[in-house]
């Protein structure tokens, strides 16, 4: 992409995120700025980073079995597992750790568990870790194959969230609207930038994104 990305640093001043401002096409929605997390998922000490920050936002009577990682968050959910057992974090587990997985997904984009992770969800409590919630479909997704296996979400967080809460859930995050407040998220049919003629730059996930 030619569009310039520009660089945020976290309140507490430690937790970079690039922005690169233009017209992009989710699975869900139209946005007006990339959030462009991929060192934030990949590079150690950045994911650290992450992990102390969101962290704080949970106190240590929470009961976490088991971290749920969507969009390619698993190292950050590894050292977010590390800072709760920190934090004095319970967890009914035999072994007294914290579970990290992601799900797969079928043909049909739903969420599921094979056997040999179902144990790991059904009778836990479930923290939903993600990389950006914009509209909640996704994290609503996950709530719902959580209960589908038995779990119970307890909590769920991001690095940037666009919403408060997704079904009565308080969603965390380290970044928010008032960080990036330029950040506009659109109906697919109802976007402005369409209205106006202004060519889609790149499908973007949370896997990164593909050029038009």
């Amino acid at each position: 992409m030619e569009n310039y990305a520009t660089k945020i640093l976290s309140q507490s001043g430690n937790v970079p995120l690039k922005l690169i401002h233009g017209h992009f096409a989710t699975n869900h929605s139209h946005v007006n700025c990339y959030l462009d997390m991929t060192t934030l998922k990949t590079r150690q000490s950045e994911a650290e980073l992450a992990a102390q920050a969101l962290v704080g936002h949970y106190v240590a009577t929470t009961i976490v079995d088991t971290i749920l990682c969507l969009d390619g968050t698993q190292i950050i959910g590894a050292f977010l597992a590390q800072e709760l057992n920190r934090e004095g974090f319970v967890s009914i587990n035999e072994h007294q750790t914290i579970y990290v997985i992601t799900p797969e997904h079928d043909a049909n984009g739903q969420m599921i568990f094979r056997d040999n992770l179902q144990p790991m969800v059904r009778d836990k409590h479930v923290l939903i870790l993600t990389a950006s919630v914009t509209t909640g479909i996704s994290v609503r997704k996950a709530m719902e194959c959580v209960q589908y296996y038995g779990g119970t979400t307890v909590g769920a967080c991001a690095i940037f969230s666009a919403l408060e809460q997704v079904e009565n859930v308080p969603i965390q995050s380290v970044f928010g609207p008032s960080d990036v407040p330029d950040y506009a998220t659109y109906a697919n049919h109802d976007c402005p930038m369409c209205k106006a003629n202004q060519k889609v730059d790149a499908l973007v996930n949370g896997y990164g994104y593909s050029k038009l």
